[in-house]
């Protein structure tokens, strides 16, 4: 382990130095950055991680870099307090992702026998057969995110339709479960039967190359921006919006769909 480094940057310091000796200084010198534990920046390094996300997703460069460098604070945290555990440090946090990487891309670095290996084969060799090709995924992820990556993990052990013909089919056997379900089921048979919908819609969307996160987030988006529409339509024409019948928000809901030119309900 490295000895503990000067609290201090200079100009001239690489980038990811700078931020880490930022951050020495204000544990040094600021009593609630000094007071910072892992489990207390738990929750900071999340919200950091989801608002570079949403960044992400609405390709603004300079709210992607801001959001990066709030990131960046976070992980140079994280790496400050592995020093002043004597746990870990820069370099071997970097040596250990260059090793890795270099494992998970043989066809790269001339591992003849990993290059016939995919890519979730050989975390799997790494993790050890042992642990399982659907373990280490976090357990918090979210829902769909988590139905996705099991799916992908699985596909790259070849547990996969070759094409979206086998998940489209699998859509309509649930939704026909569901159906039915419905007849006569229980509520937890129907929630089971809706998972297992909704399961099978995220492998479709997988299979067609669509991102289920950012389709849904597009789905929400369109029916605020058209249900919003509606209240405003309503107001125009003096209409008590909460009181008004279902036909009468049906008519509004067409009308604002005509509006944009879209189709569907």
């Amino acid at each position: 382990m490295t000895q503990p480094a000067s609290t201090r940057s200079t100009p001239s310091d690489p980038a990811l130095g700078r931020a880490l000796a930022l951050v020495r200084d204000l544990r040094a010198r600021c009593p609630w950055d000094g007071a910072q534990t892992r489990a207390t920046l738990r929750p900071y390094l999340v919200e950091e991680a989801l608002e570079l996300d949403q960044a992400l997703r609405g390709d603004d460069a300079n709210a992607l870099r801001d959001e990066l460098g709030d990131l960046l604070l976070h992980l140079s945290f994280q790496i400050v307090i592995g020093e002043e555990r004597r746990e870990l440090d820069a370099e071997s946090v970097t040596r250990a992702l260059e090793e890795k990487m270099r494992r998970r891309h043989p066809h790269l670095f001339g591992d003849s026998l990993a290059g016939r290996e995919g890519w979730e084969r050989v975390k799997r060799r790494e993790r050890g057969a042992e642990s399982g090709t659907l373990r280490g995924l976090p357990p918090s992820l979210p829902p769909l995110l988590m139905a996705y990556r099991l799916q992908e993990r699985a596909a790259g052990v070849g547990f996969d339709w070759p094409d979206a013909t086998g998940p489209l089919a699998k859509v309509k056997e649930e939704l026909a479960e569901v159906e039915r379900a419905t007849s006569n089921a229980q509520r937890a048979t129907i929630e089971e039967e809706v998972g297992d919908l909704l399961f099978a819609v995220v492998n479709l969307a997988r299979k067609l190359d669509i991102d289920p996160r950012a389709a849904l987030e597009h789905a929400n988006e369109k029916f605020q921006r058209r249900f919003e529409g509606m209240e405003r339509l309503a107001e125009t024409r003096g209409m008590d919006f909460g009181r008004a019948s279902l036909k009468a928000l049906d008519e509004l809901w067409e009308e604002v769909k005509a509006v944009e030119g879209g189709r569907g309900r």
